[in-house]
């Protein structure tokens, strides 16, 4: 086993362990997190996935969403605004645009980020206007996230 991979404790309590890996989520304000992590969930562009210890190689373009950390049994969600996910034998390493935790996240701005965004979308037109939708459509899809979070 690789010396870098830790066993983690299960929550199951069935007697296996979880290997986890060292995972860094990196802004350019700061480093958001880093530590040993059982999964990290994030919102590619080609997708959504998910990242285990062992993951292949992988360089992904991150879309604006909610990336979640799995540490323990616990779950902490990140607001990321775009970027880059690099998984390597050290570990995964997140560069995102902006990361934000959904406990430091001032709702109403977002909210009002959002009614900016709409009210621009006539200044837009062919390919940029397709883009300035799709990045809408994102930080529409965070804020309906953000709602049903807030009522569970």
């Amino acid at each position: 086993m690789d010396p870098r991979v830790k066993p983690a404790g299960d929550s199951a309590k069935n007697g296996k362990t979880m290997a986890t890996f060292h995972f860094d989520l990196v802004s350019p304000e700061k480093l958001a997190f880093s530590g040993e992590v059982d999964q990290v969930d994030i919102p590619g562009v080609e997708g959504d996935f998910g990242v285990l210890s062992g993951h292949a190689p992988v360089i992904a373009a991150i879309r604006p969403g909610i990336l979640t950390v799995t540490t323990g049994g616990t779950h902490k969600k990140i607001i990321v605004l775009g970027g880059l996910a690099e998984m390597s034998e050290k570990g995964l390493t997140v560069l995102a645009d902006v990361a934000t935790s959904i406990e430091e996240l001032d709702r109403a701005k977002f909210a009002e980020t959002i009614a900016e965004m709409e009210a621009k979308l006539g200044e837009h037109d062919g390919m940029e206007l397709d883009h300035a939708i799709e990045r809408l459509d994102h930080f529409k899809g965070i804020h309906g996230q953000l709602h049903s979070t807030a009522m569970h």
